[in-house]
């Protein structure tokens, strides 16, 4: 069955809701083209802020100072070439801070406002009192050796070196020091060995070749000049011995003969046979004196007057033993000696640093048995470069450091060699060293100090003052107005200075500044990157 619906029972459908899509692509576009296009108009603006702010300020940047030192410098004109404000600048304002007497050059002591002939340059609260011995002081130091000059025509020492307060030097890591005094020395440094001393040092060997029969000493023991070392069985000492036996013989028989035929009266013997018979007796004591002779050439020392009146049989024995009579005794020896003995004995007083011997070994003239040496003196020898050769004289004062530790010792310079190494290329120096509780030894290196000057109230100041501004050696001293008040111009002075010795964290000034000065130290590279900068437009034509 169908069910029939009229036609006004149909609902009629309402038309559809549109959204407004086209309206919100719109948006979308606007604020995309937006954010593309602002970071660029910023960065536009920014250029255009700077250019406007560059333009105004002449396209200066602000000085450190004014972004540090914590006040208001809005109102403040800043002296762009000197580094302060331009109402305290002593420079661009002279009446501020008026210079004093500008006395040039000195060419005497090769500096520019010489303190030492113009003491009222120094920065003092009193004038100095220069000594003439402190002018004799730095002419000794300036004649000793070359020593590295200024340049008469650099105008550095006019310039001035200005802070804006206390605070800024503090800032800026700048120390200062007093100018004082200190003993100093200048001398030569060079490598050295300690040797023993040649004149002090012996090398003994035999005079005859044999064989070693006994050695009396060891390594390391002290000896006296003459004491016996060891005894040598030669067989050419019992030779010497006979012949000089045997010469005594027949000088004894022709003694005898001569007497006898001398008593016998010119009428019973021919005066030719008293003739004969004297030289017969001239010649055998000729041969005594040659025998004698050869036993002392051998060390072996004979006295004629006892031996020759000695029997026969006495005369033997004496001879037997001599040279060696002693130690035999001494040393309590038995049995058998014999004749051939020769003793080896100590030239000189020392100690045996050297034995090269055994009982029963053989040797000959050539073998070295002892070395003795006296080490209550030994030498060191230094080798010095041959520029600085020409500054060595005798007697000069040798500082020596033994390496491995030890004690400076010291002695005088007492050789130079007058000719060059040719591999090094260094000159030897040669000095003497005492030795007295032994403690130096042979084959020791070290290093050493020939000294050339030395100064005990020599004018130091730290080495770090110093600086080679390109023509000049100068340091930076302090004005002595610095503390007077808050508003003192805080200024520090230029001064060339003549440089002497160094001696660690010191250098010596010749001339230059006094003591009593205040330099700067640490930081002081600061004064010098001023002082470069201040000179740069001048175009300086001083600069080696």
């Amino acid at each position: 069955m169908s069910t029939v619906i009229h036609p006004d029972e149909l609902e009629t459908p309402s038309p559809p809701q549109l959204t407004d899509t086209t309206s919100g692509r719109t948006t979308v576009k606007l604020w995309g083209r937006l954010r593309s296009v602002v970071p660029t108009a910023a960065v536009i603006a920014m250029l255009g802020g700077l250019a406007v702010w560059g333009h105004s300020n002449d396209w200066k940047l602000p000085k450190f100072s004014s972004l540090t030192g914590g006040a208001d410098t809005t109102d403040v004109v800043w002296c762009e070439e000197h580094g302060v404000p331009e109402a305290q600048c002593v420079e661009c304002n002279p009446d501020l801070m008026p210079k004093g007497p500008d006395y040039g050059w000195c060419a005497e002591h090769g500096v520019h406002n010489c303190p030492l002939h113009h003491p009222d340059v120094a920065q003092t609260k009193e004038t100095p009192v220069v000594s003439e011995s402190e002018l004799k002081r730095a002419a000794a130091a300036l004649a000793l050796i070359d020593r590295r000059a200024n340049n008469s025509a650099c105008k550095t020492y006019q310039a001035r070196i200005q802070f804006a307060s206390f605070d800024a030097l503090k800032k800026a890591g700048v120390d200062v020091e007093l100018v004082e005094r200190q003993p100093i020395s200048e001398s030569i440094a060079g490598n050295g060995e300690i040797s023993y001393d040649a004149t002090r040092f012996a090398n003994v060997s035999p005079r005859v070749a044999g064989t070693i029969w006994r050695v009396e000493i060891n390594v390391g023991d002290r000896v006296r000049a003459g004491q016996v070392l060891a005894l040598v069985d030669s067989m050419p000492i019992g030779q010497a011995k006979g012949e000089l036996i045997d010469a005594l013989v027949q000088e004894s028989l022709q003694e005898k003969t001569v007497k006898r035929l001398s008593g016998l009266g010119g009428s019973v013997v021919a005066g030719r046979k008293v003739i004969e018979a004297e030289a017969a007796y001239e010649k055998a004591q000729i041969r005594v004196l040659a025998a004698q002779q050869a036993l002392s050439n051998l060390g072996l020392t004979v006295d004629l007057e006892p031996l020759r009146a000695l029997p026969h049989e006495e005369q033997l024995d004496e001879l037997r033993l001599l040279g060696v009579k002693d130690v035999v005794q001494n040393e309590n020896i038995q049995g058998p000696v014999t004749a051939n003995l020769l003793p080896i004995r100590s030239p000189m007083d020392g100690v045996i640093v050297a034995r090269e011997i055994v009982a029963g070994e053989v040797v000959d003239t050539s073998r070295v048995l002892f070395q003795i040496a006296d080490t209550s003196q030994m030498w060191v020898t230094l080798n010095v470069p041959l520029e600085h050769a020409d500054q060595l004289s005798l007697g000069l004062p040798v500082r020596f450091q033994p390496d491995g530790g030890g004690n400076e010792v010291t002695g005088k310079l007492s050789w130079i060699s007058s000719a060059v190494d040719s591999e090094t290329r260094m000159v030897q120096a040669r000095a003497g060293l005492p030795n007295p509780d032994g403690r130096l030894r042979d084959e020791t290196f070290g290093s050493g100090q020939i000294i050339l000057r030395e100064e005990t109230e020599a004018i130091v100041v730290p080495t770090e003052a110093v600086h080679w501004e390109g023509c000049c050696q100068l340091v930076f001293v302090r004005d002595k107005h610095f503390f007077d008040s808050p508003e003192s111009p805080k200024v520090f002075h230029v001064r060339t200075v003549r440089l002497g010795a160094k001696n660690g964290k010191f250098t010596e000034i010749i001339a230059g500044v006094l003591p009593g000065e205040i330099v700067t130290t640490k930081g002081s590279d600061v004064l010098r990157a001023q002082l470069l900068k201040n000179s740069l437009g001048e175009g300086c034509t001083c600069v080696e």
